[in-house]
């Protein structure tokens, strides 16, 4: 069974919450995306070596695959918070 895709789905996960956690802590919300996105990264290079089926062979591609799912927490963030203002104000 091949679970590539969500190795990748799972860092963007654990990229989120932690996203949520430096949001809780008072932190600028400007930092948050180079904070999940090195942390992406890292889990990246983590996931290349733990993981038989990580969807990256080197480890460039890795932390790219890393960082891009990482960005892409607050990507997902900011599209939920979009939809609700859009429900709240009437516009959906």
């Amino acid at each position: 069974m091949d679970f590539g895709i969500a190795s990748v789905a799972g860092i963007t996960v654990i990229c989120y919450l932690l996203g949520q956690i430096i949001k809780a802590t008072g932190l600028p919300n400007k930092w948050i995306p180079c904070i999940v996105g090195v942390f992406g990264g890292l889990l990246g290079i983590a996931g290349l070596y733990v993981m038989a089926d990580f969807p990256a062979a080197e480890p460039i591609t890795a932390v790219a695959v890393g960082i891009v799912s990482g960005l892409a927490s607050t990507g997902i963030h900011q599209a939920v918070k979009q939809l609700k203002e859009e429900q709240r104000d009437g516009n959906f």
